[in-house]
């Protein structure tokens, strides 16, 4: 039996893809359900099964080719006939035994599958000349990251410790290190090298979207502080418990989700987006969470936040992070949202203005807690303090809404208490 292998439906979002990877090549035989592809969108990564059991005979599109919804990229064909059954003959003479040496007994090892790794794995790891063979994958199931290859790439050209004569002249890379740095390692003094790589769907689409927030919105952005302590001690006392119950981590970004969303509650318009002429009030909460991701940032969407406790934010969450670390995020999981998260502090961020998230009209920024001197009741005390930012669109939003509304958020999470009591 004959099948064609085409291209998976695209959402209505998503008008075509690129084909990054092959995963199989021609000749090569296939059980039904096996990617064979990875095709990269400007949203999420499309893996194309093979559609039956056979040999895939023929490859019609090559790796970097623009792809659209229902294409044919290849086709597979019926594994060869079984041999038929051949009439029984007499035996032969027995031969002389012959003394096999033992190397020759020992039957050839089995060949290793090639490891799982995500399209741009692959893709460094061409470029870097680096057998996935060789590199221990730290993604969902094994499969190998980018970070993986970079961090392989620096390993291998470290040099060895005897052959170290003097302090090296560039400080060696971190893992996330893109692959245009890993090769600047061992410049000459005087060298001034240049790498051009395209932008991948992801980034440039996330460079349309940035763009188009600055031109098209009127945005603003106001800041508050808020005193960490509180919400501190509570994790500290009730952490153990809370993950024995729940089994999943008790985190700061819980607090804040919960605290947006009764801040939505309270303001409207910050829960509003703009059309045309018209001001579309929403009466769910879409809180969207903006994760990093080995292919850019990504902001997948807790839909119905008001309907979730705690334990189920954290959990969503940690799957959305997973998810997004292993390229496995469904197209319906980062599309829709009518208000954002961002949390800079888990880089280290102290104070950034966040970019809105269009069309929404707002976006809330989190930074890093740091010990700083305030001043309670008179006195210089030390606490965990965390500048907070919002951005808006000030063609929707007023000024006095904007700040009143980050107030809100900053009452609600020093006194963590409201959250529970609604107040």
């Amino acid at each position: 039996m004959a099948g064609e292998v085409t291209v998976p439906a695209f959402p209505e979002s998503v008008s075509d893809g690129t084909l990054v990877t092959w995963r199989k090549r021609a000749g090569d035989a296939v059980k039904r359900g096996d990617i064979l592809a990875d095709i990269e969108t400007d949203k999420v990564v499309f893996e194309v099964p093979a559609p039956d059991d056979g040999v895939l005979a023929d490859i019609a599109v090559a790796e970097g080719s623009t792809v659209a919804s229902g294409q044919v990229i290849g086709r597979i064909t019926a594994e060869t006939a079984p041999k038929t059954a051949k009439p029984a003959a007499a035996p032969a003479p027995k031969p002389t035994p012959v003394r096999v040496p033992d190397a020759a007994r020992k039957p050839a090892p089995a060949e290793k599958p090639a490891p799982a790794a995500m399209p741009a794995a692959r893709r460094l790891a061409a470029e870097r000349g680096v057998s996935l063979d060789t590199v221990s994958g730290s993604g969902r199931g094994g499969r190998v990251l980018k970070d993986d290859v970079l961090r392989q790439t620096v390993s291998a050209e470290a040099p060895r410790p005897e052959a170290v004569k003097a302090p090296e002249r560039v400080a060696p890379l971190e893992p996330e290190a893109t692959a245009a740095v890993a090769e600047l390692r061992g410049l000459h003094p005087g060298e001034r090298p240049e790498r051009r790589v395209a932008m991948t769907r992801l980034r440039a689409r996330i460079a349309e979207r940035l763009v188009e927030a600055q031109r098209t919105a009127a945005m603003l952005t106001t800041f508050n502080e808020v005193n960490m302590q509180p919400v501190t001690d509570l994790r500290n006392r009730y952490r153990e418990r809370f993950e024995k119950q729940h089994g999943i981590r008790l985190g700061f970004m819980s607090f804040f989700v919960t605290a947006a969303v009764e801040a939505l509650k309270r303001f409207p318009e910050v829960n509003a987006s703009i059309d045309g002429r018209d001001i579309v009030y929403h009466g769910y909460y879409d809180v969207g969470i903006a994760v990093a991701s080995p292919r850019g940032l990504v902001v997948p969407v807790l839909r119905d936040a008001d309907r979730l406790d705690m334990a189920g934010i954290e959990a969503r969450i940690k799957e959305y992070a997973d998810k997004a670390q292993a390229g496995t995020l469904a197209i319906d999981e980062i599309t829709g949202g009518t208000f954002t998260i961002t949390n800079g502090g888990v880089f280290g961020s102290l104070l950034s203005t966040p970019i809105l998230n269009p069309p929404q009209s707002a976006i809330l920024g989190m930074h890093r807690v740091q010990e700083r001197p305030v001043a309670e009741n008179g006195q210089v005390v030390i606490r965990p303090m965390m500048y907070v930012a919002l951005s808006y669109d000030h063609r929707l939003i007023d000024g006095r809404e904007a700040v009143r509304f980050l107030i809100t958020i900053k009452e609600l999470i020093e006194d963590p208490a409201r959250l529970l009591l609604g107040v």
